[in-house]
């Protein structure tokens, strides 16, 4: 198994985790930037790649272009989050690095997550600078979000989450220093990995969407710290994989986002989310087949018409407390 540096008592520094689905090219970068900027840091490091079945090549890519790397090839897609708990099953890192496949490492960043999690015994998770791929800053600090963010951002009453948004988004923390978050957006983190075997793995409940919040907050009802580092960077392209099922995406979202709802703000809270969800979905679809009625770009509206509908009765047939037990 590939590794830079001898690591400590025989162990790798950090296990580099990565749970793909139809990326192969983009993965083949990831792995490559990882193994490229741990070896430049000088830390001991192994590649783990957990594949949800996909059926673009993947796994004949790895075996054949990456044999070091410990492939674990599933037969069905299981998630992200369930992906991810495979990967850290078999992680033998004093730390975990938990990325997408979409991402790339700048420079020494891997060793950097790692020498901060050394340095910090307190921080139990850290995550770096995000970047689009023309060097854009991607936000990635958050707080845990208040309801009128949980209930309206991304939805037509978006509107009424702007007031909440500067605060969740952490507008009024300067970014060009380390400092402690809630959570942080999960395409890359470096997590310590006393704290998993302490907290356990992700909500494999959360197929797609909001487990790393949830992964993150109970890392902080836990004790630890989660801590944003923006001297560490990596490029992250951003929605490759979720991209793919758009009507799937706003069902796992939608259904992510009662389940998060449940678990930390109650039954009261998560029924009430679902009931809006439902309005929300259920007057896109109106709109989008008024649209059509009315002559314009039909062949647009019936695919969305069709989407909305997949979402509603997605959602329908999880309606609490169904689809939120814990």
């Amino acid at each position: 198994m590939w590794s830079a540096g001898n690591g400590r008592a025989g162990k790798p520094d950090v296990s580099a985790v990565v749970v793909s689905w139809n990326v192969r090219d983009l993965l083949a970068r990831c792995l490559r930037s990882v193994a490229q900027s741990a070896e430049q840091g000088g830390v001991a490091a192994e590649l783990i790649v957990v594949d949800n079945a996909s059926h673009d090549g993947t796994p004949a890519m790895l075996r054949e272009a990456f044999p070091h790397v410990h492939l674990v090839a599933l037969q069905e897609n299981r998630g992200y989050a369930a992906g991810v708990n495979v990967g850290l099953r078999a992680a033998r890192g004093r730390h975990v690095l938990v990325l997408n496949p979409d991402t790339e490492a700048v420079g020494d960043a891997v060793a950097q997550l790692v020498r901060f999690l050394d340095a910090h015994p307190a921080a139990g998770a850290v995550g770096p600078t995000l970047i689009y791929p023309d060097g854009s800053p991607q936000p990635s600090r958050r707080r845990f979000p208040p309801l009128p963010v949980l209930f309206f951002q991304d939805t037509t009453l978006h509107v009424l989450a702007r007031p909440w948004l500067g605060r969740f988004v952490m507008e009024d923390v300067p970014a060009q220093v380390p400092h402690p978050a809630d959570w942080l957006v999960g395409a890359v983190l470096a997590v310590r990995k006393e704290v998993v075997e302490h907290i356990g793995g992700m909500d494999e409940g959360f197929f797609m969407y909001f487990e790393e919040v949830d992964w993150l907050r109970r890392v902080k009802a836990a004790g630890w710290s989660v801590w944003f580092l923006p001297q560490a960077t990596f490029v992250h392209h951003e929605g490759a994989s979720s991209g793919q099922v758009i009507a799937r995406r706003h069902v796992y979202y939608a259904r992510s986002r009662v389940r998060y709802a449940k678990r930390w703000h109650g039954p009261t809270v998560a029924t009430a989310l679902w009931g809006w969800l439902m309005v929300h979905f259920g007057w896109q679809l109106m709109i989008e087949r008024a649209k059509g009625e009315l002559g314009h770009k039909q062949p647009l509206r019936r695919r969305r018409v069709a989407a909305y509908r997949h979402v509603l009765r997605a959602l329908w047939r999880s309606r609490p407390p169904c689809a939120c037990s814990s």
